[in-house]
């Protein structure tokens, strides 16, 4: 009804002859029983946008998941490496390792320091609360950890860190990282 009033408005105004208003309202009719093509492309291009945002969506979560996966396998591994560290470390020994291109001390007992050196404990990095500590850990329970996450273990003495060559000279005098100067 309120069509016709407009097409009445349209001829009084003369915007347009009655041919025309009688082929629009046919237009519009048959629009409405078969659909109209630029409505299908419209509803096509709006129902593609709506799965790529689906799928963003699924790849943005995917990610935020992977990273809070990451964060509790993080948070389970520092808690792992605080419940079984080897308590009583305090010694007059120093061992000295390498972290992040700089040289750390220790003190540990002497005990600990020939189980680092034989490859039977590991030194472990500790964070937390933005402060860097490191924690004494059995072997079994640093190679399951550096299985999980690796990124925790400092000093490893399991194997040489450096090869010898064949034709070395020198490879008869091999020097002991052992040595107390």
């Amino acid at each position: 009804m309120a069509k016709n009033a407009l097409q009445a408005q349209l001829l009084k105004a003369g915007l347009v002859d009655s041919k025309k208003a009688k082929q629009l309202s046919k237009q519009s009719q048959h629009a409405k029983r078969i659909g109209d093509p630029s409505d299908v492309e419209v509803k096509k291009s709006v129902a593609e946008a709506h799965a790529k945002k689906i799928e963003k969506d699924q790849k943005l979560n995917q990610e935020k998941q992977q990273i809070l996966e990451q964060k509790m396998l993080k948070a389970n591994i520092i808690q792992m490496i605080k419940q079984h560290q080897i308590p009583d470390t305090q010694g007059d020994v120093s061992y000295q390792f390498v972290d992040h291109s700089k040289v750390k001390k220790v003190h540990i007992t002497q005990k600990l320091y020939d189980q680092i050196v034989a490859g039977h404990v590991i030194i472990a990095r500790l964070e937390e609360n933005h402060a860097l500590n490191y924690a004494l850990l059995p072997r079994p329970l640093a190679d399951r950890i550096n299985a999980k996450l690796e990124g925790f273990m400092v000093v490893s003495n399991d194997k040489p860190d450096v090869e010898l060559a064949t034709d070395d000279p020198y490879a008869a005098y091999v020097i002991p990282d052992d040595l107390m100067w």
